[in-house]
C-alpha cells in the first residue's frame, strides 16, 4: 500500500510541476514534511481547473460532476483508484481538512461551466472558492492540528489566495474574454479595458498583498519561506502588470522570465538569513 500512495502522490507532484513552475518550485522550498500534502492539493485543484476551463469538446458538465462524486467517494472510503484523488484524500483525511472548504471549491468550478459575468458579491464568492479556500487547505497543512492558530492566521490565508487569484484574473484579461467568455471582475467591460479600470482593481489587490504579507510573518517557520517567495513571486508579476498600460494587457500574456525568479529566490534567502522577513 505505501508504495501505492508513493506513486499516487508522485502523480500529484508531477502535475504541478508541468502545470506550474512557480508553484513547484515554491512548495519545495517549504519544510520536506509539508511538500508532499502540499503537492496533493495543488494537484486535485488543478485537475478541477482542467475540466472546467480546458476540455470544451468533452460534456465538462459530467465530467466535473463525477470529478465531485469521485472526491468524496475517495476521502470516505480513503481510497481511490485515481491517484490525483488518492493523493488528495490521504491529506484531507491526515490533516482533517473542513469538507465544506472542499463544496466551496467545487461551487466556484461550476460557476466556470456557464457564468460569464459577476457582480461583487458573486465574484467575492468566486475568490473565495476558487482560491481563498485553498490557501486555507495549506493552512490546514501548516498549523498541523494547532486550531488555534488554524484561527489566527485564517483571514491572512484568504488575503494571500485572493490575491493571487485577482492577479490571474488581471494578467488572463484578454484571454479570460475572448477564449473563454468570461468576465471575472464586476462591472468591468473587457472589450474595453480601461486605465481607471486597471487602477480600481490594483487598488483591492495592493490591499490582499498587504495584509496578507502580515500573516505570512505569523506562519510556523518549517513553511514561511515557501509561501514567502510565492507571494514574492506573485508581487512581482503585480508588479509588472502595474507598470503597463490597460491596453496592452489586452495584447499581450506577462509573465516572470527564469532569470527574474531566480533572483527573487536569491534575494529573499538573504533576507531570511539575516532575519530581515
Amino acid at each position: 500500500m505505501q508504495l501505492f500512495h508513493k506513486v499516487s502522490q508522485q502523480c500529484s507532484k508531477l502535475t504541478t510541476e508541468h502545470y506550474s513552475t512557480s508553484f513547484s518550485s515554491a512548495i519545495k522550498l517549504l519544510h520536506k514534511d509539508l511538500q508532499t500534502p502540499v503537492f496533493n492539493i495543488y494537484g486535485f485543484v488543478r485537475f478541477a481547473d482542467e475540466i472546467v476551463d480546458t476540455f470544451h469538446q468533452y460534456n465538462r458538465k459530467d465530467l466535473l460532476a463525477e470529478f465531485k462524486k469521485e472526491t468524496y467517494a475517495a476521502i470516505d472510503r480513503q481510497i481511490s483508484l485515481n491517484p490525483i484523488l488518492h493523493s488528495f484524500q490521504i491529506t484531507v483525511n491526515q490533516y482533517r481538512i473542513d469538507k465544506n472548504l472542499i463544496e466551496d471549491f467545487f461551487k466556484s468550478m461550476e460557476q466556470d461551466l456557464n457564468k460569464s459575468q459577476y457582480n461583487l458579491n458573486e465574484y467575492k464568492e468566486y475568490i473565495y472558492g476558487s482560491a481563498e479556500v485553498v490557501g486555507l487547505m495549506c493552512l490546514y497543512i501548516f498549523c498541523n492540528g494547532n486550531d488555534q492558530l488554524y484561527q489566527e492566521l485564517k483571514p491572512f490565508a484568504q488575503s494571500l489566495g485572493a490575491a493571487f487569484q485577482k492577479v490571474n484574473f488581471l494578467r488572463d484579461v484578454k484571454s479570460d474574454y475572448h477564449l473563454l467568455n468570461r468576465s471575472y471582475f464586476p462591472e468591468i467591460n473587457s472589450s474595453n479595458f480601461t486605465q481607471a479600470d486597471k487602477r480600481r482593481i490594483e487598488q483591492d489587490i495592493e490591499l490582499d498583498f498587504s495584509n496578507a504579507y502580515q500573516g505570512i510573518l505569523k506562519l510556523p517557520v518549517k513553511a514561511r519561506f515557501g509561501v514567502y517567495v510565492a507571494y514574492k513571486y506573485y508581487l512581482s508579476l503585480f508588479n509588472k502588470i502595474k507598470k503597463m498600460q490597460a491596453s496592452k494587457i489586452l495584447e499581450n500574456r506577462i509573465r516572470i522570465p527564469g532569470y527574474s525568479k531566480m533572483f527573487i529566490l536569491a534575494k529573499a534567502s538573504i533576507q531570511t538569513q539575516l532575519n530581515l522577513l
